[in-house]
Order: structure tokens, then C-alpha cells, then sequence
């Protein structure tokens, strides 16, 4: 399967060149009962990884024990943290013990087995070419992957990538909570990595973050596997905690892009069509209770100075959600980066 992917994916992704050694790869693998697959993870990844990062999020089944005994791959750090903090708060860790060894880019990969570390070669090179910063898994680029794929898993993937798209600002995205990425050290060391959240919110978060960073992130076509694994996120527990956290990020973007780090036509457009819906909704609505307990019909004139302003809003509101979607970021941090090295 492997190999299929690796042949598809080329005709999505640009030509780049093969990824050769030396050039700083790490790998970050959080564990969280994942004792029975984490071994053949970590005896998958290829020699173009130069260190893997296994963090034990305070694992109940002692997986960094397992590894420290079992594991003679020379490149392995074993990392327990003594309290557990989430999936986040365990690779953000590894993210930060990776920079402080030099790393230039970074893999995170699950231990549960569903994805493939033979394709690491392949996730790194937009990144090795320039042409990104962040490269993240997409399960739902090949329709063979999105039949097996549960249909929990289906719809809710669905719902939260639109809700990625409006709190981040990449439209382009799929698959938001994807945990097979890779980051380059120009955007991490960008990121504020304290703040990026520590649970089931983290991947969403971080993107949001790169986002604040003018990152450039594409996806990379995939598939995943589901097999015996047990998935310790429970969906209808934490769409309330996925929901908030999209709106605030929502409001922290556009505040921080269209009235603090800058201001143009698309910032106005979005303050006159939302204070026309508003005028609409408000006297809409207080016309139809006036009329209803009159009962007096609403002139025409009443109707058209209730729908006018929506009608005007809602475009201004379009004009601005164009403007946003076509803001996307499009140089990378790290070529950024490499040219102001140059010119040095």
C-alpha cells in the first residue's frame, strides 16, 4: 500500500529532489497505550530520520519502559513526561527537545500503526524543495480510503476542516485533525509553542498558529488504516471544546490580520456588511413583533428597509470572505529564511 500512495501522490505534489542525508530529520512519536504497536513504528522509519523523539504522555501501560528495554535503534531519545498533558502538550515536547538539537525539520507520527513511516520521504520533500513549511497528511484524497474510512470519522472530519478553513484562513486544507506532519524549524521557531493546546485540539491549533506566522501548508494524499485500534476521543465529549476553540480563534485572526497587522478595503468591507446584517436582524425582527401585535401588515417600504441592508451586507461580507481566501500565505517561512542567508 505503501508504495501505491507514494506513486499517486506524485502527480499532486510537485518534482522535488530526493531527500538525502544530513539534513537534520527528527521524528516525534507520543504514546499513549500504544504499547503493542509503538516497536513497529518506530523499526518502519527510515534511516533518513536522524533521531526519534518517544514521548511517554504518562502512559498507563509504561510504553517508554518498553522501548528503553526493547528497542536497540541507536537514534531513539525516550522523553516521559511526569504528568499526563495530551497529545499536544507530548509533541510539543518533543518539538522543543528536537529544535534544541538541531533539527531542521520535524515528523510527528502517531504509534498506533495507522500511518506509514515509509512515506516520510515523500511527506518531508515539499518542505526539503521550498515549496512549504508545514506538509500534513489528507485521508480523504483517494476515494478508496474515504469508503473504509467509518462514517463518524467521515462526517465529523468534514464539519471540523470547514470550521479549520474559517479559523485559520487555509481554505485549500482538508483532514485538520491529521496527525502525520511534518514542520520545518523556520516555522516552529515562529510558533509560539506554549500556547498551542495540549489536547485533542492541538493539530487544529497549531495550524491556526502557523497560520499567525504567514506558514505555508499544503496537504499530502494519503491513506490510513483502521484496524483493532482503540481511539481514546470521544466525539460528541469534545465538539464543544473543538467549537469554542475555532470561533475564539476565528475572532483572534481577523482582529490580528484585518485591524492590527493591518488594515485595507477587505477590513471594511467586513465592519459594514456585518453592521448591516445586524441592522437588519435587529430591525427586522422589531418590526415583525410590532406588526404582530398591531396586526397591521408591514409596508413595503418597512420590508425593503429590513432586506436591503442584509442583501448589501452579505455582500460586503462575500467580498471580504474572497479576499480571504485568496490571502493564503504563498512563500515559505523557510525559503524566506534561506534568502536572507544568501544576501548575508
Amino acid at each position: 500500500m505503501p508504495s501505491e500512495v507514494i506513486r499517486s501522490s506524485v502527480k499532486v505534489l510537485p518534482e522535488v529532489p530526493a531527500v538525502v542525508q544530513g539534513v537534520g530529520i527528527a521524528a516525534v512519536i507520543p504514546c499513549f497505550r500504544v504499547h503493542d504497536k509503538v516497536l513497529g513504528v518506530i523499526g518502519r522509519i527510515g534511516s533518513e530520520v536522524e533521531r526519534i523523539y518517544v514521548d511517554d504522555d504518562a502512559c498507563p501501560e509504561h510504553t517508554a519502559d518498553l522501548v528503553q528495554h526493547d528497542c536497540r535503534d541507536p537514534r531513539v531519545v525516550v522523553i516521559r513526561l511526569p504528568a499526563n498533558q495530551g497529545v499536544g502538550g507530548a509533541v510539543v515536547e518533543g518539538y522543543r527537545r528536537a529544535l534544541n538539537d538541531g533539527a531542521q525539520i520535524v515528523v510527528k507520527i502517531d504509534g498506533d500503526g495507522q500511518m506509514a513511516p515509509e512515506l516520510v520521504p515523500k511527506l518531508v520533500a515539499p518542505i526539503l524543495a521550498g515549496h512549504a513549511d508545514y506538509v500534513k497528511g489528507n485521508r480523504f484524497f483517494f476515494l478508496d480510503g474515504v469508503r473504509q474510512m467509518p462514517l463518524v470519522r467521515l462526517v465529523g472530519n468534514a464539519g471540523l476542516s470547514f470550521l479549520t478553513k474559517l479559523s485559520t484562513g487555509y481554505w485549500q486544507i482538508f483532514d485538520p485533525t491529521n496527525g502525520f506532519t511534518a514542520v520545518s524549524r523556520q516555522a516552529l521557531e515562529r510558533c509560539d509553542l506554549a500556547r498551542v493546546s495540549k489536547r485533542y485540539f492541538f493539530e487544529s491549533d497549531l495550524l491556526y498558529h502557523l497560520a499567525l506566522a504567514r506558514a505555508v501548508v499544503i496537504d499530502f494524499p494519503m491513506a490510513s488504516v483502521y484496524a483493532d485500534e482503540q481511539s481514546s476521543l470521544r466525539p460528541m465529549r469534545i465538539i464543544g471544546t473543538f467549537l469554542r476553540g475555532h470561533l475564539a480563534n476565528f475572532a483572534r485572526r481577523v482582529l490580528y490580520t484585518y485591524f492590527v497587522r493591518g488594515f485595507s478595503l477587505a477590513s471594511i468591507e467586513l465592519i459594514i456588511g456585518m453592521l448591516l446584517i445586524l441592522f437588519s436582524i435587529v430591525f427586522g425582527v422589531s418590526e415583525w413583533i410590532a406588526s404582530t401585535q398591531s396586526g397591521a401588515p408591514a409596508t413595503a417600504g418597512t420590508v425593503m428597509l429590513a432586506a436591503l441592508p442584509a442583501i448589501l451586507g452579505t455582500q460586503l461580507t462575500l467580498s471580504w470572505l474572497h479576499f480571504d481566501i485568496h490571502s493564503e500565505p504563498r512563500i515559505p517561512i523557510t525559503l524566506q529564511a534561506t534568502k536572507v542567508r544568501a544576501a548575508e
